[in-house]
């Protein structure tokens, strides 16, 4: 059985789906693609084989697609995936699941109205080898309770485009997702410092920026963004317990961007969700975590605009993401 995916905004990140899913994903095909620029979406569509659609709606409730891939800009991914759910379809969407943490809660209502968790999210450091590693060892319980967590994000550069919230709503939300995951536990306070800003920055940016957050048990986590190092892409993290430090196992060179260092992570990621669909369930991130990583970089935005701590908001979590 060939699983027939819908691909909505065909772009940068979409082609390189668009090639692992040809490529390293078996069981899966993309047979329709949408996006606003139609000529792109045509051109696309004749170089995969697929359809392009006039439309994200058309291509969704098209009896030819059986899930949805949604890779567009984040801003229009709230419709997409609650007209994903309305009409019964699985669906992964890149991250952020949504700009806002409210139009997240709008999504999970959505799935419980529906009784059924369709949405996956793309957070697809949890499927990164080094950090499943650390993981591990934090699972075992070998090092104790965790007491700091310091990570690192750094890019070479970034267009004019990105703005001063991008490094918290677009960047650093990663490294806030695979803190909750590596945890298990929901982050409570956000405070943003700002350090000394680099020349090479955008005047409207401040670069680079540290989220100090504080986890449910007391935990600290510092979250360095740095989106203007004008050398390399970079990630790191390691995790301070009571009896040891746990590091990320990193051994990938410098001055790869985030499409070769997670490659790997990416081919898993999407073999899993396809697996998954295949199989009628769903076990990789999902609408709650995109939520709630949505509410922390919401307290985030606002830690830095009253430059002062801001506690998370958080809805009750339901019962279907149990």
């Amino acid at each position: 059985m060939t699983l027939r995916i819908g691909m909505i905004g065909p772009g940068a990140m979409g082609r390189s789906h668009l090639a692992r899913l040809r490529s390293d994903v078996p069981g899966a095909a993309v047979v329709a693609v949408s996006d606003l620029d139609l000529a792109r979406a045509a051109r696309v569509a004749d170089e995969s084989g697929a359809v392009a659609c006039v439309d994200s709606t058309s291509l969704i409730t098209s009896p030819q697609v059986d899930a949805v891939m949604i890779c567009s800009a984040g801003s229009a991914h709230s419709t997409d995936v609650i007209t994903a759910i309305e009409a019964g379809k699985p669906v992964f969407c890149e991250k952020p699941l949504a700009p806002t943490a409210q139009e997240c809660v709008e999504i999970v209502h959505a799935e419980r109205e529906r009784g059924q968790r369709l949405v996956t999210v793309g957070f697809m450091r949890r499927f990164d080898a080094s950090y499943q590693q650390l993981r591990r060892a934090l699972r075992s319980g070998a090092a104790g309770a965790p007491l700091i967590v310091h990570s690192r994000h750094h890019n070479p550069s970034v267009p004019q485009h990105y703005t001063r919230t991008m490094s918290i709503t677009d960047t650093a939300i990663h490294d806030i997702d695979i803190t909750r995951w590596l945890l298990g536990e929901e982050i409570r306070l956000v405070r943003v410092d700002r350090p000394r800003t680099t020349r090479h920055r955008a005047a409207h940016l401040q670069d680079p920026m540290l989220l100090v957050l504080t986890a449910a048990s007391g935990a600290w986590v510092g979250v360095e963004i740095f989106v203007n190092n004008q050398h390399s892409y970079e990630v790191g993290c390691e995790v301070i317990a009571e009896h040891a430090t746990v590091r990320l196992a990193d051994d990938q060179p410098s001055g790869l961007d985030h499409n070769t260092r997670f490659g790997p992570a990416f081919v898993s990621e999407l073999r899993q969700w396809v697996r998954a669909v295949t199989a009628g369930v769903q076990d990789g991130p999902t609408a709650w975590d995109g939520y709630a990583a949505a509410a922390v970089c919401d307290a985030g935005v606002r830690a830095l605009a009253a430059d002062e701590t801001v506690p998370v908001e958080l809805m009750e979590r339901p019962a279907l993401y149990d």
